[in-house]
C-alpha cells in the first residue's frame, strides 16, 4: 500500500494508513488479528503527544486538545515508576522519552496493533504512531504479553 503523505490531514486515511503499517510490521512476528485507534476520553481527540521507554514496556499519550494524560494497555503499574522518572529522583527501571518524528514533529495519530494467541488473549501489543505534520509511520514500541486474562488490553488504548 502506498502511504499518501500530502495534502492536509484526514483522520479517515491516517487510521487506514496505521492498520496497513501495523499488519505489515507483524507484533513480535505474529499476524496482527486487530487494531484499536486512540481516542482521547475526555474530549474525542484524536491527535496526541507519546511518552515511551520500549524496554520497560511504557506508553502513555497526552490529548493535545485537552491535555488528558492517558497510561496506555498495562502500563498503569509503571505509572508510578515514570512519574518518578519525572522527578528529580529519577527511577533507573524507566527511561521515558517523548516520541519525535524524523520532521521533527511531536504530534501523533496513535494506533496499537494486538498479536493474539490461539485462545484469544493477548500475544503482543505494538504502539505505531502517524506523524500529523508529515505523515510519517512508525512503531516506537512494542512488547510481549505473557499473561492471561489480557484481552482488557484493548480497551486500554
Amino acid at each position: 500500500m502506498a502511504f499518501d503523505r500530502s495534502g492536509p490531514r484526514r483522520p479517515e486515511t491516517a487510521a487506514a494508513e496505521l492498520d496497513a503499517y501495523l499488519r505489515e510490521f507483524r507484533a513480535g512476528g505474529y499476524p496482527v488479528a486487530q487494531v484499536v485507534h486512540a481516542a482521547c476520553a475526555r474530549c474525542g481527540g484524536s491527535e496526541f503527544g507519546v511518552r515511551v521507554d520500549d524496554e520497560a514496556g511504557y506508553a502513555d499519550r497526552t490529548c493535545h486538545s485537552c491535555g488528558d494524560r492517558w497510561v496506555m494497555l498495562d502500563a498503569a503499574d509503571a505509572a508510578d515508576a515514570a512519574d518518578a522518572a519525572d522527578a528529580a529522583d529519577a527511577a533507573e527501571d524507566i527511561d521515558l522519552g517523548d516520541a519525535a518524528c524524523l520532521c521533527g514533529g511531536e504530534r501523533f495519530d496513535v494506533a496499537v496493533g494486538f498479536a493474539l494467541r490461539g485462545d484469544g488473549e493477548v500475544r503482543w501489543v505494538s504502539v505505531s504512531l502517524r506523524c500529523t505534520a508529515d505523515g510519517g509511520l512508525g512503531v516506537y514500541a512494542d512488547w510481549k504479553i505473557d499473561y492471561s486474562p489480557s484481552g482488557q488490553l484493548m480497551a486500554r488504548v
